[in-house]
């Protein structure tokens, strides 16, 4: 039986990693106010950045799709780990070493699959390291120096060697405590007539990196004319490895990319090498696939999806490369950022145009770009003889639906006089019109539902969106938490999570009664086990001990929800703010008391026992003259 994590480690370990180091690896932060940061959720598709990161709280959450969690939940779900797998990595990355209970630890016993495969393939990728330097490597050597590539490089990228042998790489694992089915599980063997033997044999190999920097598979370059497989052999889908899921080169573009605000796209490994040894540092490559959906989002998070964002596609001149750049075409729309192309001159990929006119020459092509959607306006426009009206009709009847598919008016109103220009229209307006009407009516068919023409719907910001949840155990209509009504027990339960100094010991003394949103009062319960906002100011743990009191996984996400939110103060909130908040709440509450006490002394028989009658008129009596000092005096009346 596998041992558990020490407890104190799991907390060392939720201590020492800060969320927004490790967010960070996957998408683009930027700061949100009130020591908050946010971006594109990864864990679905929007527009406008709904994911919040509280570095200070150790804790994240979308409004849009109500993920959220602290740190260790983040990596579960975006990497798929169970929960000791996480607590593995995490205290790998942090330098902590874990101790296990009920047996102690065995290393290949203990530890989650995914783990064991990311073991392997680290150690795999510093064998193949070590082999390049062998006599046997002289090819692999000789390959990367006719292509401009020194050992400096070979290093930068981690280039390595597979010997050529059946099981060379097989049995230096099995050394290391590997499974033969843990070896055939990651991809690095496959089943030999007398066992595993080694799946990549006598070629050149590059680790792909996810974009936290682990290795999860390889790509490997036949090197010898007696090798009867194809060029380029990578991983085979694995646990780990998805190839439209990665992008080679991520791991050391991710930084570049997000703080310029432009990705390259190449076509293979040795162009990546050549644009970042050329100084274009923000090139990536799709491994032996067509880029995707997948890469796309794995782009969206890191250039935050904005306008001023830019894709670069880079490809050869010949057919293959232009059927190649009208593929990408295709995706253009899913992209809030411009997109480009650049065509290599004769036929060379950067990788060639390095080798034959040196390093500015790569950065001059990327520096030559046109949009792509130009690109694929002309490439359209070409197939027909403009020198005929017939022609020029024709080209227009199949370039205008190109233009009308652009979302941003602006931008399509410009594009369709370009392509007039192109056609050699002079009625400019006509194909504006042309254009419009064509616009006009893909949206009309996508708001009748006719068939693919839906819009996906655009997801709101946290100050624009207005969640529905049903409450807590309860059926009926869905609760609108942020109607007015419950709007300030929302904003008086956010400073008891995240500014508890501000509002205790005043707020312990509230009821959950006194919250009318029952998950609200569940919330308000929540912090009452966890010792009271008084025990938050000074106490590290209050928030994990909140969420640890939640009932169920709904309750806990709007814990999580409400410590990350932002105020609705566009100053530092002070005692001020959270004055009014405390006295509205109380506020609300006793006139909700005296409204029912008003409907009692209605229901009441004339004939009723005199002291209760005397009880209920006094206790309406005592309300409304704290109801008139909350309203007069403020927070001082609490």
């Amino acid at each position: 039986m596998a041992g558990r994590i020490n407890d104190d480690d799991v907390k060392a370990v939720r201590d020492a990693v800060p969320i927004d180091a490790v967010v960070s690896e996957y998408l683009q932060l930027r700061n949100a106010g009130g020591g908050n940061l946010k971006g594109l959720c990864p864990f679905h598709d929007e527009k406008s950045p709904s994911f919040h990161v509280s570095p200070a709280k150790g804790l994240y959450h979308c409004f849009g799709c109500q993920e959220g969690g602290d740190t260790v939940d983040f990596v579960m779900k975006i990497d798929h780990l169970s929960f000791a797998e996480t607590i593995e990595r995490l205290a790998a990355q942090a330098g902590i070493t874990l101790r296990y209970e009920e047996g102690g630890y065995t290393p290949g016993r203990q530890q989650g699959e995914r783990t064991r495969l990311v073991e392997a393939h680290k150690a795999a990728a510093q064998y193949y390291t070590e082999q390049l330097e062998s006599p046997e490597a002289v090819i692999a050597r000789t390959f990367l120096a006719d292509r401009g590539f020194d050992q400096d490089a070979a290093a930068h990228f981690s280039i390595g060697y597979s010997p050529a042998g059946w099981d060379h790489l097989t049995r230096y694992l099995r050394g290391r405590g590997f499974s033969d089915q843990e070896l055939v599980l990651s991809g690095l063997s496959q089943e030999g007539r007398r066992g595993p033997i080694d799946r990549f044999r006598g070629r050149l190999m590059w680790p792909i990196r996810d974009i936290s920097g682990e290795v999860v598979g390889f790509g490997a370059r036949k090197l010898r004319d007696d090798d009867n497989g194809p060029k380029y052999l990578n991983t085979p889908e694995t646990p780990l490895y998805r190839k439209s899921q990665v992008l080679y080169g991520i791991d050391l573009a991710k930084k570049e990319i997000a703080k310029t605000n432009r990705a390259v796209v190449v076509e293979g490994y040795t162009d990546v090498m050549a644009c970042h040894l050329a100084g274009v540092t923000t090139a990536i490559a799709t491994c032996g696939t067509a880029f995707g959906e997948g890469h796309i989002k794995i782009l969206r998070r890191l250039l935050m999806d904005n306008s001023g964002s830019e894709v670069v596609f880079t490809f050869d001149g010949d057919a293959a490369g232009q059927k190649a750049a009208l593929r990408a075409f295709e995706d253009d729309q899913k992209f809030a950022a411009e997109t480009s192309i650049a065509i290599t001159p004769g036929g060379m990929d950067p990788c060639d145009l390095r080798l034959a006119k040196g390093d500015q020459a790569v950065a001059d092509l990327v520096a030559s770009r046109t949009p792509l959607f130009e690109f694929a306006l002309r490439h359209v426009v070409s197939r027909h003889n403009l020198d005929t009206p017939v022609g020029r009709a024709a080209a227009l009847d199949e370039a205008a639906p190109i233009v009308a598919r652009i979302k941003n008016s602006a931008i399509q109103h410009e594009s369709a006089v370009q392509l007039a220009g192109i056609l050699g229209i002079l009625d400019t307006q006509f194909v504006v019109r042309r254009v419009s009407q064509l616009a006009r009516w893909a949206r009309e068919r996508g708001r009748d539902g006719g068939p693919g023409q839906g819009r996906p719907q655009r997801r709101e910001t946290p100050s624009a969106a207005e969640p529905q949840r049903p409450a807590p155990g309860a059926g009926g209509p869905a609760l609108n938490l942020r109607s007015p009504a419950h709007r300030v027990e929302r904003e008086l339960l956010k400073l008891a999570l995240q500014r508890p100094d501000l509002v205790s010991p005043a707020f312990d003394a509230y009821g959950a009664d006194e919250f009318s949103a029952p998950p609200y009062a569940v919330v308000r319960q929540c912090i009452e086990e966890a010792g009271g906002a008084t025990t938050g100011s000074a106490d590290g743990d209050y928030l994990a001990r909140v969420r640890a009191a939640a009932p169920d996984d709904t309750v806990r996400a709007m814990v999580t929800e409400l410590a990350v939110e932002p105020l609705h103060t566009r100053r530092d909130p002070d005692e001020v703010y959270a004055g009014v908040q405390l006295v509205a709440v109380r506020l609300a509450a006793v006139n909700q008391r005296v409204m029912e006490i008003r409907g009692t002394l209605q229901r009441l028989d004339p004939r009723a026992d005199p002291e209760q009658l005397t009880a209920v008129q006094n206790e309406l009596w005592v309300l409304q003259q704290y109801g008139q000092s909350l309203r007069e005096r403020g927070a001082a009346a609490l």
